[in-house]
């Protein structure tokens, strides 16, 4: 037997099928992050959600994350607002940064802009979500006047959550705008993003936003099997593999030894991996500590093999 990767095609179909099956499991949402390197197939995440859409009638369907940087804010208002239109009021965006800057370059933008891109993009989509027409003026992308912006949304408000990685300062820009935010607990202690947490509920109440109606979600990595051995032995060469990888090109090469992941599996490391009680008692942690009200589960990472013989 012999190692093969899976075609794009295949790649494509499996991530349409999880979705169902997610779906028929019960299962309240369903993510596509966007990444635009050759090793992921999610450039397009609107597009394969609306694949999705077809195949489902549930679901809540998001973006994990879309890269909103590097993105026109007019262009993914109106991608999301057509996925809502086909899946009948199941669009969500998570915008954020990116793990990657894979998308700068490619649409020629300036990492010296970084942070100061994002902020004004982010406060544009959210303009254009809550009114129509709309007049606008920033420093990144053209003016905007009397602009009628096509189509809208079945739902009255589309969601739109903020992708939050590792600085409290973008906490802190989420419960400004009275956004709903998404935290990034990747690797570290379960408690690592607290600060984050603070800094976000501390600028909603400055600002006056009800923290009730901004809710909080923890996304990270994870694999759930009958036994905590069999979930451990069967992730780690996948997550390994994915992390070195990732490593290898932000030019870190980086190297995660057998034992540094396992305590990361521990009951208060971030991986959210072992048997159903332990990721349901791990869940629980998370939810007593951040108060989320969802979590994401990322479970394909790296060494996308199938076996031929």
């Amino acid at each position: 037997m012999t190692g093969r990767v899976p075609s794009s095609v295949e790649r494509m179909r499996e991530t349409i099928e999880q979705a169902v099956v997610a779906e028929q499991a019960g299962l309240d949402v369903v993510g596509i992050g966007e990444h635009h390197r050759g090793d992921f197939i999610a450039s397009q995440p609107a597009v394969m959600l609306a694949a999705i859409a077809a195949s489902t009638s549930r679901v809540r369907l998001t973006s994990a994350v879309t890269v909103l940087s590097s993105a026109d804010p007019v262009v993914t208002f109106q991608e999301f607002a057509t996925l809502d239109l086909i899946s009948n009021g199941r669009a969500e965006i998570i915008a954020g940064r990116g793990s990657f800057t894979d998308s700068f370059p490619l649409f020629g933008y300036d990492l010296a802009d970084y942070a100061d891109i994002f902020r004004e993009k982010l406060e544009l989509l959210v303009a254009i979500r809550d009114s129509n027409p709309i007049t606008w003026s920033g420093k990144f992308r053209s003016s905007l006047s009397q602009a009628d912006i096509a189509p809208r949304p079945v739902q009255k408000t589309l969601p739109i959550w903020v992708g939050v990685g590792g600085t409290p300062s973008s906490g802190a820009r989420a419960g400004r705008m009275g956004l709903p935010m998404a935290y990034g607990v990747l690797l570290g202690p379960i408690d690592s993003a607290l600060p984050i947490k603070r800094a976000f509920e501390d600028a909603a109440h400055r600002n006056g936003h009800d923290l009730t109606i901004m809710p909080t979600l923890i996304a990270g990595h994870g694999f759930v099997s009958r036994s905590s051995q069999e979930a451990r032995d069967v992730m780690y060469p996948y997550f390994a593999s994915g992390f070195a990888e990732n490593s290898r090109q932000r030019d870190q090469p980086t190297v995660i030894p057998r034992g540094a992941f396992d305590a990361q599996t521990s009951p208060h490391g971030a991986l959210m991996t072992g048997s159903v009680q332990e990721v349901i008692d791990k869940m629980m942690l998370q939810h007593e500590l951040y108060g989320n009200t969802r979590v994401l589960i990322q479970m394909g990472l790296g060494a996308c093999l199938r076996r031929s013989t």
